[in-house]
């Protein structure tokens, strides 16, 4: 007797694949360590600390939220984890510990878990975390050590710490003046700034790592530094040489960090190749105008924030002509559309 099979009709997809959200969480923290090593070595232990208090921070929020509303565990996708590592890299290393929480706490309640959880958030959490502390505690925001100042006494409070303004946050180059690091200072990272945004070297080398492992593609960050650096190179200010100011610009703040970690996110950007390249240039030129006309010296933050709401109608704009359909056929839905 021939045995009877059953058929079984399943939801789309169909296909299955060994790439899982922890696999590509897992990749991301993987590009951020160079850049954390970098942090420790010019802070000391404490940018260690902020970090792993962030995350712990991050992760403690996400699991309560969701035992509390009866949801089922994030399973330890990392997403939490990443999100505690970015906002650590956005924030000083003097910051408090506990304002650190208060931001972990906006960027995984209000932020992605209160629209739905992961995938369903429209800004970057980490990003907006940062924003809610820079507008709580603006003056703790903005106060930086200078590197190699830091020490195992500054685990504890960093209240003692010898303080410094960045190349952007001196507002020197708001006015069209270069700062006292040279070139070579930014591009490895000794200069004072957030903990994870200094070293345009490790951030370079934790991009090239994502490219080549085919977790982000280069449509957003090449755009996005490619937007920085024209705008910048046509236009200097202050009577500065093109080039030197365009590699000021490009090399300092949070460019780096923002172009391959923070614009890259999966649920916060387009999926379509001519919508991230709009992403990109958008955040490119949105960071230019505030630095040069803001009341800030850095952009940007605020400036992949703003783009993120805009990610629906750059996927439309972007979307590729559906295949086989004629221009007869695509005039013909317009007007059907029409009337």
């Amino acid at each position: 007797m021939e045995e009877k099979k059953l058929f079984t009709v399943a939801s789309s997809p169909h296909i299955c694949s060994p790439v899982a959200t922890r696999n590509l969480m897992l990749d991301v923290l993987i590009a951020l360590a160079p850049a954390l090593c970098f942090a420790v070595y010019f802070f000391g232990p404490r940018a260690l600390l902020l970090t792993a208090v962030s995350v712990l921070g991050c992760e403690f929020f996400e699991w309560g939220y969701r035992k509390l509303l009866h949801k089922p565990a994030a399973g330890g996708d990392l997403s939490a984890a990443v999100t505690g590592v970015l906002l650590a890299f956005v924030c000083p290393v003097t910051l408090p510990y506990w304002m650190v929480l208060l931001g972990d706490f906006f960027a995984i309640v209000v932020v992605k878990q209160l629209f739905g959880g992961l995938g369903q958030n429209f800004l970057n959490p980490a990003l907006a975390g940062r924003a809610f502390l820079m507008l709580c505690y603006p003056v703790a925001m903005t106060t930086w050590v200078l590197p190699g100042v830091d020490s195992w006494a500054g685990i504890v409070s960093a209240a003692n710490a010898v303080t410094g303004a960045t190349p952007l946050g001196a507002d020197l180059m708001h006015k069209g003046l270069l700062p006292d690091a040279s070139l070579m200072d930014m591009f490895v990272g000794n200069i004072g700034g957030c903990v994870g945004e200094i070293s345009a070297l490790a951030l370079l080398a934790g991009g090239i790592y994502l490219l080549v492992r085919g977790v982000i593609r280069p449509y957003v960050p090449v755009s996005f530094l490619a937007a920085v650096a024209v705008l910048t190179l046509i236009f200097p200010k202050g009577g500065n040489g093109n080039f030197e100011w365009m590699m000021y610009n490009v090399l300092g703040g949070g460019l780096m960090l923002g172009a391959f970690f923070m614009a890259t996110d999966y649920v916060t950007s387009p999926v379509t190749n001519k919508g991230e390249i709009f992403f990109g240039i958008g955040c490119g030129l949105l960071t230019v105008f505030i630095r040069y006309f803001g009341g800030y010296p850095e952009g940007v933050s605020y400036a992949i924030l703003i783009m993120n709401v805009c990610v629906w109608t750059l996927d439309k704009v972007g979307r590729p002509s559906r295949y086989g359909l004629t221009a007869e056929a695509k005039q013909a839905k317009k007007e059907g559309t029409k009337s």
